[in-house]
């Protein structure tokens, strides 16, 4: 199973792009793990340093951008 790791301590940008994700995730029918790392030492041990952050099955995707569902799509599409 995929597992979508969403990076961020808690923002307004960091909450949407956890919502975008779900409904990504949702209207592909996937089935997929999904974390919400908020710990910031758990960030930084990503390599983060700007948030929101998106990883899949361990690999950065997109580090300070806020992703729309579409763009999630296309991504999870690639990795499907």
């Amino acid at each position: 199973m995929m597992k979508i790791e969403i990076l961020g301590t808690g923002c307004a940008k960091c909450k949407s792009l956890e919502k975008n994700v779900r409904a990504a995730v949702s209207d592909m029918g996937m089935q997929a793990e999904i974390v919400k790392v908020e710990d910031i030492n758990e960030i930084m041990d990503h390599g983060v340093m700007i948030t929101p952050a998106l990883f899949i099955d361990g690999q950065s995707v997109a580090v300070g951008k806020l992703l729309n569902v579409e763009e999630i799509k296309k991504i999870l599409a690639v990795r499907k």
